[in-house]
């Protein structure tokens, strides 16, 4: 059994396999918070968006029609995805190759939604993140997190923030890829992925009934950081 000991001052607060969730929208924030929550709390982050991704790109690697959800969902013994924590980012593997900046491209981001709703791949997807979590204090964000992949989640987080910001946030995101979008390509962008994520037919996005609610439309980063830490620690101590 795994014990990890934070120290707060000269407070030692010690987590006992803690599993935050953390759902929400393309562009919430969840990812950048989940991952810099990770590493104050020393917890394993586990980004499953990413997992998709990785998956998707290997799918187009092989040129598999996307629409073709029975050759997709073949290969999903043979993909090899593993998602290794660094001191300020997340190193994403597809068999054995580095492709954290890959999986972010366009042509990803385009057929990810489409793949994601197989049900083959979420099953293979969701079983890893489950082998990864084992026995661990764990950051693990998504959209299906709190209701399908950790429905006991110790804690549940669902992040929103209007349409505007969260343009803003992945047009800023795009630059750092050198790939320049207009604001209003990015909202239609976002409204598709909503809508496929929303209404597909296995996992779709949706707030758990016990998951609270956090709309980080005006709040600051810090803000939001200290407010997810402020619960963890009540949790652990029984005050929640």
């Amino acid at each position: 059994m795994l014990l990890i000991a934070l120290i707060i001052g000269d407070k030692e607060i010690k987590y006992n396999n803690m599993i935050i969730a953390i759902d929400g929208p393309s562009a919430s924030g969840k990812s950048t918070t989940a991952l810099t929550l990770s590493k104050e709390l020393d917890f394993l982050y586990i980004d499953t968006g990413a997992m998709y991704r990785a998956y998707t790109l290997e799918v187009l690697k092989l040129n598999i029609p996307v629409e073709d959800e029975e050759k997709v969902s073949s290969i999903g013994s043979e993909v090899d995805i593993r998602l290794i924590n660094n001191s300020d980012s997340l190193k994403v593997m597809l068999n054995g190759k580095d492709v954290s900046k890959e999986i972010r491209m366009n042509d990803v981001t385009e057929n990810v939604s489409k793949i994601s709703t197989y049900r083959d791949v979420r099953e293979r997807m969701v079983e890893l993140q489950r082998i990864y979590a084992n026995n661990q204090n764990v950051v693990c964000e998504g959209r299906d997190i709190g209701t399908v992949v950790f429905p006991n989640a110790n804690i549940k987080i669902f992040m929103i923030a209007d349409i505007e910001e969260r343009a803003r946030r992945r047009q800023k995101d795009l630059k750092m890829l050198n790939i320049n979008k207009d604001i209003d390509t990015i909202i239609k962008d976002i409204n598709t992925r909503d809508e496929l994520d929303s209404n597909r037919e296995i996992s779709p996005l949706k707030r758990a009934e016990d998951a609270i609610l956090i709309d980080d439309t005006n709040m600051s980063f810090d803000e939001q950081l200290k407010f997810i830490k402020e619960l963890t620690l009540a949790k652990n101590e029984g005050k929640l």
